[in-house]
């Protein structure tokens, strides 16, 4: 295929193509001759995930380009590339902005809710600093929501990443490396979307048609 072709099939513009083959994102055609070069399946592949990775996840292209990376880089195990989604996706920025007193105390909390759930985390990762940083936001803003309140949300959290891990070989080998980075990101966008579509429909179930018959 020529670049005008896989433009046409990815829905990307030529001139964002060839930003991309400047910075690394897409690997360079096969050359045909001077100034032209031929693309395969791999190129249109490699234009989804970028376009899942910002359009969908909302990622920087720095961070796309550590993530694809990392997915080329058999060195890296399932685990640290679960690892570098996880920090990918963080807000460095949370925790400052929650407020020393609170943060104390909540990280205190959140630390025995995750050891009540039994759940293997190590140290303070950057999804233990981001519940970390929502719960102190919470009580400095007054709003009634313990840490307590997320148990549902956990369960529901280990049973969809219970599903998700499911769908890889059970020993990691021969993963789909960037089907599993791909899918990791783009089901947390899922499970927002759904919460949002859950509580449209019960504010409506419960203002919407109250405001209707008073």
């Amino acid at each position: 295929m020529r670049i005008s072709d896989i433009s046409r099939q990815a829905g990307v513009s030529i001139a964002t193509i060839k930003f991309y083959l400047r910075e690394g994102l897409l690997p360079p055609g096969t050359p045909t001759g001077r100034n032209q070069a031929i693309y395969g399946e791999a190129h249109l592949r490699r234009l989804e995930l970028i376009r899942a990775f910002t359009q969908i996840g909302q990622l920087e292209l720095t961070t796309v380009r550590q993530l694809l990376i990392a997915i080329e880089d058999s060195q890296r195990s399932l685990s640290q590339l679960y690892e570098l989604v996880d920090q990918a996706c963080s807000t460095p920025e949370a925790a400052r902005a929650a407020g020393t007193e609170h943060l104390r105390g909540a990280r205190f909390d959140v630390d025995a809710f995750l050891n009540d759930l039994g759940w293997h985390i190590k140290g303070q990762t950057p999804a233990r600093e981001r519940l970390t940083a929502v719960v102190a936001a919470l009580r400095r803003l007054g709003c009634e929501c313990g840490v307590e309140f997320f148990d549902d949300y956990a369960a529901a959290a280990e049973t969809q990443a219970v599903k998700e891990l499911d769908l890889l070989p059970a020993d990691g080998v021969g993963a789909d490396r960037a089907a599993a980075v791909v899918r990791s990101i783009l089901l947390d966008a899922a499970m927002t979307a759904l919460r949002r579509l859950a509580q449209e429909h019960h504010v409506a179930m419960r203002f919407g048609m109250a405001a209707q018959h008073a």
